[in-house]
């Protein structure tokens, strides 16, 4: 494992182009986060305006982090995304610990969520979906129908990366239509109110300060992810064409377009809806546009809700088995992951190991958990990769880097400065969820120990 980074992958040789890279972050991103956070801020905080303000600076700090991974990326055009920064700049054993992280935490945890709140969503159109009762013992019907769902968007991705994309392409085409279609709906003929922005509730006014940074910190993790994705396009660097050019357009545009859908999504919600209507509803979409659009409304924007879903969940499975091959490729214990399909070059073993791990998170946990957890765990190994901008800078000065970071050392310090201020308080509103993410990650290392002393 001693290898030169220019020896650790195979060269970029794909010929996925602008619009897929930047499509991909897209899909990604735009997923359940932002379909259910914010009646979880709604609740914990309680004014429009600070909500607001929150997601303006989540998307200020992921566009802090797309800079920073558009210079990583560029110089680093390989599969594996933040494994292949971590390994360069702290070593194999915070790079594995990264990539297993990544398979639990990063995407299938996501995916999980996703696919839950998909099947909620689904209730609109079959109530039964809505009840409470289980089946097949404890587990009900729903966590049912979303593991079958994790396993037709294997199936479709073991296709192969042109098939996965063409389908990721077309419908994150939708996804955006279908967004831009409901803000401008609901602001030329949706019945809102613009005093719901300025509405606050009680339970904002009763807040004292610690208590508000800690409700300001816990909504920070909630954005943080629903922002999280941004820097999907890199776990696929090698398979774009011209990355050292197009993989730092790809994340700018990607998270730049999604940052103005989501503050445009929420101002939606609040011109719709008081912060007490929205307050901890899980389909807060669903509630602004019973308001916003009567019935004939929300099944149109189900529908939406439905594809925005879907397309992420297809995304994620895209992206995330390129994290587990290039691991295998490093560590010998792990080479089956490293594994092509002959026909399709794709990682199958990794993506059908992804898909294992998302189904036993789809039987285990509710969204909100989910949610808490992969946002704490996601955010400390961002701030690793984003600080890997500024010690390979002093580390490797003579590394080619075709795009450098805009603003730097501001940038990166920026987003590791807000980060860590996040996981602190959220750590002290949020213990369980917390404590969960760093047992992962210790176990983790233990993993990484009993393997790297057995070989």
């Amino acid at each position: 494992m001693n290898h030169q980074l220019e020896e650790s992958h195979s060269p970029p040789t794909g010929d996925l182009r602008l619009g897929s890279a930047t499509s991909l972050i897209i899909a990604v991103v735009i997923g359940v986060g932002i379909f259910t956070s914010t009646g979880f801020q709604a609740a914990s905080l309680g004014h429009p305006m600070y909500i607001l303000a929150l997601w303006f600076l989540g998307g200020l700090l992921a566009f802090c982090g797309a800079l920073c991974y558009a210079e990583l990326g560029a110089a680093m055009p390989y599969a594996g995304g933040e494994y292949v920064y971590l390994r360069e700049s702290y070593g194999y054993t915070i790079a594995f610990m990264s990539g297993f992280v990544s398979l639990i935490a990063g995407f299938s945890a996501p995916i999980a969520a996703v696919l839950k709140s998909w099947v909620r969503y689904l209730g609109h159109f079959f109530p039964s979906l809505v009840e409470d009762s289980p089946y097949w013992g404890v587990v009900h019907i729903n966590d049912w129908i979303a593991v079958g769902l994790v396993w037709i968007l294997v199936a479709i991705h073991l296709l192969g990366i042109r098939s996965g994309t063409r389908f990721n392409d077309l419908i994150t085409l939708f996804k955006v239509a279908s967004i831009v279609g409901i803000l401008v709906a609901a602001a030329w003929f949706g019945k809102g109110d613009v005093a719901h922005l300025l509405y606050v509730s009680e339970r904002y006014q009763e807040l004292r300060l610690p208590d508000l940074f800690g409700a300001m910190a816990n909504s920070l993790i909630f954005i943080m992810f629903c922002y999280s994705g941004w820097n999907a396009s890199a776990y696929i660097a090698s398979e774009i064409k011209n990355p050292k050019k197009l993989l730092p357009t790809s994340l700018l545009a990607g998270t730049g377009i999604v940052m103005l859908l989501y503050i445009g999504l929420n101002v939606t919600y609040f011109y719709g809806a008081n912060v007490d209507e929205l307050a901890n509803q899980v389909e807060v979409g669903l509630v602004a546009a019973r308001h916003l659009f009567g019935p004939r409304g929300v099944t149109a924007v189900s529908v939406s809700l439905l594809v925005c879903l879907l397309s992420a969940a297809s995304a994620m499975t895209v992206a995330g088995p390129r994290v587990y091959y290039a691991l295998g490729c490093d560590f010998p214990a792990f080479r089956w992951l490293s594994r092509t399909s002959a026909k399709h070059h794709g990682p199958m073993n990794a993506l059908v190991l992804q898909g294992v791990v998302t189904s036993v998170i789809i039987l285990s946990g509710r969204v909100d958990q989910i949610q808490q957890y992969v946002g704490f765990t996601i955010t400390l190994f961002s701030c690793l990769a984003v600080s890997s901008v500024i010690v390979l800078r002093i580390r490797k000065p003579n590394l080619e880097r075709p795009f450098r970071t805009w603003g730097y050392p501001v940038t990166p310090l920026l987003f590791l400065t807000v980060s860590i201020w996040t996981l602190i308080w959220n750590f002290r509103g949020r213990p369980a969820e917390s404590t969960l993410a760093l047992l992962t990650v210790a176990l983790a290392g233990l993993i990484f120990y009993l393997t790297r002393k057995r070989g």
